[in-house]
């Protein structure tokens, strides 16, 4: 028996490169379908990427809303009226409330460009140079309400070379984030990866560390 495609909802703030990287990954995969991609702001470049590739766009602001909560509940409507099986984090710069990621158990996915559980939050390249690391890289991760703290499912990792500056150095990780997120959200949608908790199952089988990508060219 065919499987359903995963309808998928992208959320994005900016240029909405991951994004790109997603479509272009999952034009040809008829287990997926991006159905929409939603921005907090109407200057997004990615709400262009979406265009191009034919998938319906929606603009909520986030200003008029007295609380992160009203706005989050505006979202969470705008959302389920897509009826994703799983919502992607793509570069949306907002903290999302207890109350939106409690809807969401299970399938709300986050990249963030580090070796989580080091470098938290913004800044994560300038934080890695100063502190001498030699080791950089990306996570993809469940979303819990603990801000980057949900459970690693993939990681790649980057070599700090000699010379590098925030831009250098950023520019290699993102090449990296756009290999490895396609990739969980293939997983994801071929019923390959589930969570209960925070505990993580691949193939069935619990996954007791994140998976390092075993290659720097290709998802494969």
């Amino acid at each position: 028996m065919s499987r359903q495609p995963l309808s998928v909802v992208a959320l994005i703030s900016g240029s909405g490169s991951n994004l790109q990287a997603i479509i272009d990954a999952t034009a040809s995969n008829p287990s997926i379908k991006v159905a929409a991609v939603i921005s907090n702001r109407d200057d997004a470049y990615g709400l262009e990427r979406a265009h191009a590739a034919g998938i319906e766009t929606r603009v909520l602001n986030h200003k008029p809303y007295p609380s992160r909560e009203a706005y989050d509940q505006a979202l969470i409507e705008l959302i389920d009226s897509f009826q994703p099986g799983l919502v992607i984090l793509a570069g949306f710069m907002r903290i999302l409330s207890p109350l939106f990621v409690q809807h969401y158990p299970g399938r709300l996915l986050n990249i963030h460009p580090s070796l989580l559980p080091k470098y938290k939050g913004l800044h994560t390249h300038q934080r890695v140079l100063e502190a001498g690391d030699t080791l950089h890289g990306a996570s993809v991760h469940f979303v819990t309400e603990e801000l980057d703290g949900g459970p690693v499912i993939l990681q790649a990792q980057v070599a700090v070379e000699t010379g590098d500056t925030e831009e250098s150095l950023a520019a290699r990780v993102l090449q990296q984030e756009h290999i490895i997120y396609p990739q969980v959200v293939r997983w994801f949608a071929e019923g390959r990866l589930a969570i209960s908790g925070r505990q993580l199952e691949m193939d069935g089988k619990p996954l007791g560390s994140p998976i390092i990508s075993p290659s720097q060219t290709d998802s494969e």
